[in-house]
């Protein structure tokens, strides 16, 4: 894949990631003690920092004088998210769905950054590397709750 191509994935994905993230924010249960509310506003701690994330990479494609998808079906066409059914999600369901989210994710920018490297795109690099270094906090978090 190209970097544009890799670029546009990842816009695709955030933006279903953010709708996953929104889902476990709003149907995340616990029974009393398990620190609910913690990790509710947790969820959207996170859904907000794809977000952010999402139109930093897309203004990138921009600037690179691409488009980047735009349209719900742009990103359903393209996506490798897996979208959840609308249900209650245990608080342990909750923190391994936004695990792996941010797992396939990191991943993903760490693509993308190796190919931004090749082509001696330093702003692109920079901008992926900050991402990354965020992802992998959150990883190691969500990693330690589930311990």
């Amino acid at each position: 894949m190209s970097k544009i191509d890799l670029l546009n994935q990842l816009v695709a994905d955030l933006s279903i990631a953010f709708v996953k993230f929104h889902n476990l924010h709003w149907n995340v249960i616990g029974e009393p003690g398990e620190r609910f509310k913690e990790v509710h506003e947790y969820a959207e701690e996170l859904y907000d920092m794809l977000n952010e994330n999402y139109d930093e990479v897309a203004e990138r494609v921009k600037m690179l004088g691409e488009f980047p998808p735009a349209s719900a079906k742009a990103y359903l066409e393209r996506t490798k998210i897996e979208e959840l059914e609308n249900r209650d999600y245990t608080i342990h369901e909750t923190y391994e769905h936004l695990r792996d989210t941010l797992e396939y994710l990191r991943g993903l920018i760490a693509d993308a950054r190796n190919k931004a490297d090749e082509d001696d795109d330093f702003a692109t690099v920079a901008m992926l590397e900050d991402i990354v270094q965020d992802y992998d906090k959150h990883i190691w978090f969500i990693k330690q709750a589930l311990k």
